[in-house]
């Protein structure tokens, strides 16, 4: 019997939403006929691509696991100096978007390009997917476990490593999950830097039409790696285990004493390479001044159309996934398991794949949307969904369910409950989904550049147009707007996880 009928119901009409480029993937692909996509899957330069996609996915997803639950330690259990302002400062990175990042990096250091460079950038923008779920994590963490621990005669940083980590495992899981297929989906950092990746592969075959099966090809990989990802990522997960916490009491804060130099000097060493480079890099291109008279209507126009697009995305990707986030923290199992990973793979594909898919949806199926914002907005919610489902499960899951039932035994309807208690309760997340799909949405260039309307230019494709071409003086408006408007999503995200808050300590 299937439990939530109604909200299985919608949750399984999201999926498909969701799956709408896997379809057109599958109707492609199987067009070529069987000999060809034998052909092309089993061939030397396939074999590269997916070696060098896995290598920099690994070496990006261990970096930023390390980067993201050492700062969160420091900032939520240590005696660090200044650890709220560190805190938010290790959330800001995802302002930035990584082509951003890369044209600064390139036009700073002298041949900075390749594998290493890529795992770089990659890295510095990206361990923020891990730092803020570990920092919610570890906030909510149930420190009556440590205190066991402790008076077992467990030493502070034995109690760290044997019961503070296991408990924030998932959410450490979930945010590596969410690393891996930004790495694999990524077009900026790695075209900037040159490093032959599936994405740039099939953007490339894409763009300049001389080989669409290879890339579709090379598309249906792509598909089947974020498969293996999401069942390793599954098996991290421990099953009926309590995370949240009630306590009201803060957690004892490690004393870092001789480690306090190294560790400002460590947090001081990644706020360099992921805010600092950046920033001076927007600052030169600044002072060189806007190129040509008349930019600053055309920056205007830009930014009000990423504005209105993002929260466009946002409100239907946020639609979307409150269904399924509620499936999920409601009746949890293998249906909503499922249908909620179902959602990552298209998370995983080029926007340029994501475009071309949803053109292919318009033109055959729906074609008022076709060449509209709505289109866009449609990509947008296919790409970040599992960011809202996310977010929405989080909050609902931490709110009672023993409050629903009591309003349901008070003689209120399913809609009246959801209306009057589900929805107020998870407000919260909904607002932090919300967040960080239109953060998200404000960086997406891939399937922006196929699918704006005609004249429409967005802060993100006119960023790509000018610093493609090198005209970086005519960039920097729009580039330093770009990550302002970004960086206000992500201080609310900041805030969300309690960084901004003052806590007690003993």
């Amino acid at each position: 019997m299937i439990r939530r009928p109604a909200l299985t119901a919608a949750s399984a009409a999201a999926v498909a939403v969701a799956l709408l480029p896997l379809v057109y993937l599958t109707v492609r692909t199987a067009e070529a006929g069987g000999e060809r996509i034998v052909a092309e899957l089993f061939t030397a330069r396939v074999a590269v691509l997916a070696g060098r996609s896995l290598a920099l996915a690994a070496v990006v997803t261990a970096a930023c696991a390390v980067l993201g639950v050492g700062t969160a330690l420091l900032v939520t259990r240590t005696d660090l100096p200044g650890r709220r302002v560190f805190g938010v400062l290790a959330a800001l990175p995802l302002a930035v978007p990584t082509y951003v990042a890369g044209f600064a990096w390139t036009a700073t250091v002298t041949g900075f390009e390749g594998f290493w460079a890529a795992a770089l950038l990659l890295t510095v923008c990206s361990y923020p997917y891990v730092f803020l779920p570990a920092v919610a994590a570890l906030n909510r963490t149930d420190p009556g476990q440590e205190e066991v621990s402790r008076s077992l005669g467990k030493g502070p940083w034995a109690t760290l490593f044997g019961v503070t980590l296991r408990q924030i495992r998932p959410a450490v899981a979930a945010g590596s999950l969410l690393v891996a297929l930004y790495v694999l989906s990524d077009f900026g950092a790695v075209s900037i830097v040159r490093v032959d990746t599936f994405t740039r592969a099939i953007f490339t075959a894409f763009n300049l039409g001389f080989d669409r099966t290879g890339a579709l090809v090379l598309s249906t990989v792509l598909v089947l790696l974020t498969v293996l990802l999401i069942g390793a990522e599954l098996t991290t997960r421990t099953r009926d285990a309590r995370y949240a916490s009630t306590a009201v009491r803060p957690p004892v804060r490690l004393r870092l004493a001789r480690w306090r130099g190294p560790a400002l000097a460590g947090l001081l060493a990644v706020n360099g390479l992921a805010l600092g480079v950046p920033a001076a890099g927007l600052a030169r291109w600044l002072a060189a001044g806007v190129s040509r008279p008349g930019s600053l209507a055309e920056i205007a126009a830009a930014a009000g159309a990423s504005l209105s697009v993002s929260v466009a995305g946002a409100a239907l990707t946020m639609l979307l996934a409150l269904p399924l986030g509620l499936l999920t923290a409601r009746a949890p199992g293998p249906v909503a398991t499922a249908l909620d990973r179902l959602t990552y793979l298209a998370h995983a594909l080029p926007g340029v794949v994501i475009g071309l898919s949803l053109v292919f949806f318009a033109v055959n199926v729906a074609y008022p949307l076709y060449q509209s914002a709505w289109l866009l907005a449609l990509a947008y919610a296919t790409l970040f969904l599992p960011l809202a489902v996310g977010a929405v499960a989080s909050a609902a899951a931490q709110s009672p369910p023993a409050v629903e039932e009591a309003a349901r035994s008070l003689g209120r309807g399913p809609f009246t409950v959801f209306r009057t208690v589900t929805l107020p309760l998870t407000l919260p997340g909904i607002g932090a989904g919300a967040a960080l799909t239109f953060l998200t949405c404000m960086k997406e260039l891939p399937a922006t550049l196929l699918l704006r309307p005609t004249g429409m230019d967005t802060l993100a494709t006119e960023l790509w147009t000018h610093t493609s071409t090198a005209a970086y003086a005519a960039a920097a408006p729009y580039a330093a707007i770009l990550v302002a408007l970004a960086a206000v999503p992500t201080w609310l995200l900041a805030a969300r996880t309690g960084l901004t808050q003052t806590g007690a300590t003993r």
